[in-house]
């Protein structure tokens, strides 16, 4: 038997504070870590009554106590919060960003030098261009066909069109990153493009029309997929340079995961890239301004992904480590 008395002075406290909690709307976090403690130990406190205590009143009032316990406990650990939304932007992310800053900023160095002599070539080698154009074509492009592009469709229709192709192929490119040759292959595609495009315009005179059609968007979609490829080339390496510390697989789990956050922050970041495009790019306003916005919203992203990146690393330190 148990001093009934005697327990309800120990443990009266714990059970008022409970009620006090399990009857707010709001908690902090403390608190709900509070009330899910105090929650487990009325559990306990009620089995141990049940057992001993002849006393159907103080059992029935723990009883409704521990229905109310278990209803705010499955309110605050089941309803929807913005925190993890918050910690993913401020922390998660852009520490992700951070650590794999090596693998997706020099691979746009290289790829950008690369774009750029691929666009000179073009532009003074005519049977270069001729392999994979027509006269025709070549001359429909330099007087429509790429200015016309930008505002073929409706603009929310548009953005959400570029949205979707840039996605899929950023997300091509991490997943294709394990087996490192695809990525290459990707890249080579889409860069492909953009050197006969770039050396048509110039090669007509109008180089400022590509820039200014390009720029506004160009700047953000690009890196980010760029930073796609890198990151999924460092997915690749993680299995054949494990490091001394880990498996093969560890290390391909590790990195893996990361990639997953990197392509779920990519998400938002190339909806704004879609909605430059459909929206500035082929907008009214003078070319400095269109170029200009793109180039704030570029700047102000790699300010996020490196400088405010290192802090949140910092604050947020993964398994992972380069």
């Amino acid at each position: 038997m148990i001093d009934l008395d005697a327990y309800v002075a120990e443990h009266g406290g714990e059970w008022q504070r409970l009620e006090v909690l399990a009857g707010r709307r709001r908690l902090s976090a403390s608190e709900a870590d509070e009330l899910v403690l105090l929650y487990q130990r009325a559990a306990t406190h009620l089995s141990a009554l049940r057992g001993r205590s002849p006393d159907p009143v103080v059992v029935a009032d723990l009883s409704r106590l521990m229905l109310a316990g278990r209803a705010a406990v499955t309110r605050t650990s089941g309803g929807f919060s913005l925190r993890p939304v918050a910690e993913f932007v401020a922390y998660t992310f852009p520490a992700a960003l951070y650590r794999t800053r090596r693998w997706w900023g020099g691979l746009s160095v290289l790829l950008i030098a690369l774009t750029a002599v691929l666009i000179r070539y073009m532009s003074t080698h005519p049977a270069a261009i001729a392999a994979f154009l027509d006269d025709q074509k070549v001359q429909d492009l330099a007087a429509n066909d790429f200015v016309g592009y930008y505002s073929e469709f409706r603009a929310e229709n548009f953005a959400l069109q570029v949205w979707t192709h840039n996605a899929l192929v950023t997300a091509q490119c991490l997943a294709a990153g394990v087996l490192i040759l695809p990525v290459f292959y990707l890249l080579a595609a889409n860069l492909l493009n953009l050197g006969i495009l770039g050396g048509v315009m110039v090669r007509e005179g109008l180089a400022g029309t590509f820039l200014t059609y390009l720029a506004p968007h160009g700047l953000l979609e690009l890196t980010c997929m760029f930073i796609g490829a890198g990151v999924g080339l460092r997915i690749g390496w993680s299995w054949i340079a494990p490091g001394p510390l880990r498996t093969r697989r560890q290390s391909l789990v590790a990195w893996a995961r990361e990639g997953m956050v990197v392509a779920v922050g990519l998400v938002p970041t190339l909806a704004m890239a879609g909605v430059l495009e459909a929206f500035i790019t082929p907008s009214a306003l003078p070319p400095t301004i269109r170029i200009g916005i793109g180039a704030a919203v570029w700047l102000a992203f790699l300010a996020y992904a490196v400088g405010w990146g290192r802090i949140a690393h910092e604050h947020r330190p993964q398994a992972v480590d380069l």
